[in-house]
């Protein structure tokens, strides 16, 4: 069976279809099931995070050795050594940017008041 996009459903007063679009959207379930609960929607954030962090350990491992490979002589090719720079570059810019956004919200809870 096809499935629907029901998120662009709006102004609907069936409380079915609100409830079917709240379990059903991206925009509402983000982390996926619910009924996971708060332990695995840390687990799956945190080990993207982890995922991340080795791919960028990765590429700058990369970019080092196609330096090194190019300082001494073993390889003319500096198409590959810039390929290799900016995917470091990019994949630690990423990954900075996605630091920051998460120490900001952590900044965000901490200030908060119960």
């Amino acid at each position: 069976m096809a499935s629907l996009d029901i998120s662009q459903l709006r102004n609907v007063s069936s409380e079915v279809i609100r409830n079917a679009e709240k379990t059903n959207s991206r925009v509402y379930n983000v982390l996926g099931d619910s009924k996971a609960g708060n332990d695995e929607s840390f687990k799956s954030i945190f080990s993207a995070v982890v995922e991340n962090i080795n791919t960028t350990n990765a590429y700058l491992s990369d970019a080092e050795n196609e330096e090194i490979k190019w300082a001494l002589g073993q390889t003319e090719n500096t198409h590959d050594l810039a390929i290799a720079l900016q995917k470091a570059s990019t994949t630690l810019q990423y990954t900075i940017a996605v630091r920051d956004r998460a120490m900001t919200a952590y900044r965000e809870i901490t200030q908060m008041q119960i």
